[in-house]
């Protein structure tokens, strides 16, 4: 055993008092348990699970830590995108066009619907469109991620492959696109508020949401 997780201190008495090692085994049950509750849940799953919301929002991020919690794939739709059409999503906007990225986007959701058990992190806009939200509502358990304006731009301050954003005042595009796209995002399945706090909070809520959503 050792000093990084346990040391002696004498006490006035001369008697050695353990610090350290006992106070961590309860966080490390408490942690094994939530693993295993998580595991056991996506075992209970099989629908995928879907995440839309504006961009910015974290879908991707908080993606792969659902589905690692779950013991699933992850798969973003927009690196599928890329793969199909051998461009980034910036270059396809750029040479064909938001109708045609939208197309080659509802293709690519149709077949990833297909395969049961994993988390797919959707772009804004997909949906929006109405195939593709009539798809993801019919054969996975969908869930929007929300968060405030100015959580949203500061996280998409840090990219520059933001297409729809490439305007003289982005934060104005971003609050139109956001009061535009809001109707249909209220039709997913569960709602996740995705704040300023870490993503790991924003997951935990999801998994106890899920949870109960399959326990109706």
């Amino acid at each position: 055993m050792g000093p990084r997780y346990r040391f002696a201190a004498l006490t006035g008495s001369g008697m050695a008092v353990a610090w350290g090692w006992g106070m961590r085994e309860p966080a490390r049950a408490a942690e094994a348990g939530a693993a295993g509750r998580w595991t056991a849940l996506g075992q209970r799953m099989s629908r995928p699970v879907v995440l839309v919301g504006i961009m910015g929002v974290g879908k991707t991020t908080v993606g792969r830590r659902l589905a690692e919690a779950l013991r699933w794939q992850f798969v973003d739709a927009d690196d599928e995108i890329e793969r199909a059409a051998g461009l980034t999503v910036a270059e396809i906007f750029a040479r064909h066009g938001e109708p045609e990225f939208r197309r080659g986007e509802r293709e690519v959701i149709a077949r990833l619907l297909r395969e049961d058990r994993h988390v797919v992190a959707t772009g804004g806009g997909a949906f929006v469109d109405p195939l593709t939200r009539a798809r993801i509502r019919e054969r996975a358990v969908s869930i929007w991620l929300r968060a405030p304006l100015d959580v949203l731009m500061a996280r998409v301050a840090r990219r520059d492959d933001r297409p729809l954003l490439r305007t003289a005042d982005p934060r104005a595009t971003l609050e139109a696109l956001l009061a535009s796209r809001t109707p249909a995002y209220e039709e997913a399945d569960l709602s996740v508020d995705s704040t300023a706090a870490p993503h790991a909070s924003t997951v935990a809520t999801i998994l106890a949401a899920l949870e109960d959503h399959t326990a109706r």
